[in-house]
């Protein structure tokens, strides 16, 4: 059985694998249709034809499409990530010098969102049909429907243009002190949770009532099992596979979503890097960030498999 599931996680990551292969392809086919044309904007409208042409062979952009997209798949794997066009320094440093302002970002999001959702999402079922549950249920959806970019913007004209509690720009320093931290980062948490924090109660409230409707557990509750005791010995258990993969698909909502928030606050993170550079027709910039933001994506949801399989009770034994 432990054979079986070692086969079941390798296919799961050749999966992945194949799909960063397909999306990197999409991608750069993508990119490479924007309008404009880099060489164009990196001169200027003054410069001639000649010096265009010149600096469009100096970039391989005279060449194929299909062989631009293989020599830069190969040097990606190679580590290679080309060199930026606006600033003509490596893209791997330009990203990295972000990532860890995006990763600071959706860490604290995670801390914030996960257990509040968790809490609301297994009182909301444990309290089904009551008051408590149609207002969560109500307050989730409600949430839900609204946009990112609406809730960002209330959130500064009430917070940060009002009543003058918070910076609307998120720009904060690396020796900054606790209070100051969490002034720089409360909309653009507040903003992400929003979303993240309905989607993910809503799924695990469903993923617990799933097993409670479950006649194992109807009979531990005949055998005199108080029901919230029933609910985290046997139910909250088994449902550990549904709430990771409501968590995952969540928390991945950060590596996409975050491209509005961080462009709202003025956020120095990774994805308001990439706007920037589809701005400036950047196109190895942009290709790294969509990658990176991809690869993120699928691991999240690789992890989930993986807690899916381990809690499964078949193989659990």
């Amino acid at each position: 059985m432990n054979r079986y599931i070692v086969k079941l996680i390798a296919r799961r990551i050749g999966a992945g694998v194949l799909t960063l292969l397909i999306v990197s392809a999409l991608v750069f086919l993508i990119t490479s249709l924007l309008p404009g044309d880099a060489a164009q904007m990196i001169l200027g409208q003054s410069a001639t034809p000649e010096t265009v042409a010149a600096l469009r062979q100096q970039l391989g952009l005279d060449q194929p499409l299909v062989m631009r997209y293989f020599s830069w798949l190969g040097g990606m794997l190679q580590g290679d990530f080309g060199t930026s066009f606006a600033s003509n320094l490596p893209v791997t440093q330009l990203v990295a010098q972000r990532i860890p302002a995006t990763f600071q970002l959706a860490a604290v999001t995670t801390l914030v969102s996960v257990p509040l959702a968790l809490v609301i999402g297994i009182a909301a079922a444990m309290k089904r049909g009551s008051r408590l549950d149609r207002g969560l249920v109500l307050v989730t959806m409600s949430v839900v429907a609204v946009p990112e970019f609406l809730v960002a913007t209330i959130a500064v004209i009430i917070f940060a243009v009002k009543l003058q509690w918070v910076p609307a720009m998120s720009i904060g320093s690396p020796d900054q002190e606790l209070w100051g931290f969490l002034r720089t980062y409360a909309l653009p948490v507040l903003t992400l949770c929003c979303v993240i924090v309905a989607q993910m109660a809503r799924m695990t409230r469903a993923a617990i009532i799933n097993q409670m409707d479950s006649p194992y557990l109807e009979m531990t509750l005949l055998k005199g099992v108080s029901p919230l005791r029933a609910m985290l010995r046997h139910a909250l258990p088994n449902a550990v596979g549904p709430i990771a993969n409501a968590v995952s698909l969540s928390l991945s909502y950060l590596f996409g979503g975050v491209i509005i928030i961080e462009s709202i606050f003025s956020y120095p993170g990774l994805a308001s890097q990439m706007v920037d550079a589809v701005s400036n027709r950047d196109l190895p910039v942009v290709q790294l960030c969509v990658m990176f933001f991809a690869a993120c994506y699928l691991v999240l949801l690789l992890a989930a498999d993986i807690l899916t399989i381990a809690f499964n009770p078949k193989w659990r034994g």
